[in-house]
């Protein structure tokens, strides 16, 4: 038994707050009964769920790792044409959507999901999950400019959470920097944003890692499952980053 919004949430009707939304406002019928309350139980695999009269099709949860290439929209169409990650995905019948964002000129690791709860908590700054970048800068930063990265850097919408950074290599000519910065947010255009305002433009970016997840075989465009492994990795890290931040009973 689960609860009515996520259930809802988890058949692509809507968000979780707007689930509970067109509850409250009583669109929502169980086995022909008419439910307002939030917190109801059901059994999705035998109760008729009916949302503004149409029944809930509940979809196979499919988790996704794609290596997005530059040149593609982090997005489900756009109005100018341009490739969307979804275009990439050869065969997959679901309608999955992507897991935050990468920036048009951006690539590397990509999530997309049809499972809202878990795509939620991925791409909420709360539960810290590490996004790791490597990226080539103009110019070798100090000594101090990477320890700016790492402990925050202020930007027009505010100072950045603490992260990690470090210097990779410099190129042969001295004139460029390979650096791998850990963050936890996701704001628009994040590490280009604080690669500009420490003085050390971003050439290239690549997002390597998601939490445990890494581009490992992987060719740019290409994509695969997730093993029941990793997915259940990652919903009881989450899980228990969601206990730790609650503190001792």
């Amino acid at each position: 038994m689960e609860r009515l919004q996520k259930v809802l949430a988890q058949a692509g009707v809507a968000s979780r707050r707007r689930c509970e939304e067109l509850i409250v406002q009583g669109s929502v019928e169980v086995n022909g009964k008419l439910v307002r309350e939030l917190g109801t139980k059901v059994d999705p695999e035998r109760d008729r769920i009916v949302v503004n009269g149409k029944p809930i099709k509940l979809e196979r949860h499919v988790y996704l790792l794609l290596h997005k290439p530059t040149g593609v929209i982090t997005s489900l169409s756009d109005p100018q044409g341009r490739r969307v990650v979804t275009d990439l995905l050869k065969g997959v019948k679901e309608r999955v959507y992507p897991v935050g964002r990468l920036d048009y000129d951006t690539s590397g690791l990509l999530l997309l999901t049809n499972d809202g709860e878990l795509a939620n908590r991925l791409a909420h700054p709360s539960y810290e999950i590490d996004k790791v970048y490597r990226a080539w800068v103009k110019g070798i930063p100090s000594a101090e400019s990477i320890k700016r990265l790492a402990t925050g850097v202020r930007l027009e919408d505010g100072m950045t959470s603490p992260g990690r950074a470090r210097l990779l290599k410099t190129s042969s000519d001295k004139q460029k920097a390979w650096i791998e910065l850990t963050i936890h947010e996701g704001r628009n255009r994040q590490v280009r944003r604080m690669c500009e305002a420490i003085g050390h433009p971003v050439l290239t970016l690549e997002r390597v890692r998601l939490g445990f997840l890494t581009l490992e075989g992987l060719r740019p465009g290409d994509y695969r499952l997730l093993t029941s492994e990793e997915v259940n990795k990652l919903k009881r890290g989450l899980q228990q980053r969601k206990q730790a931040k609650r503190g001792p009973l």
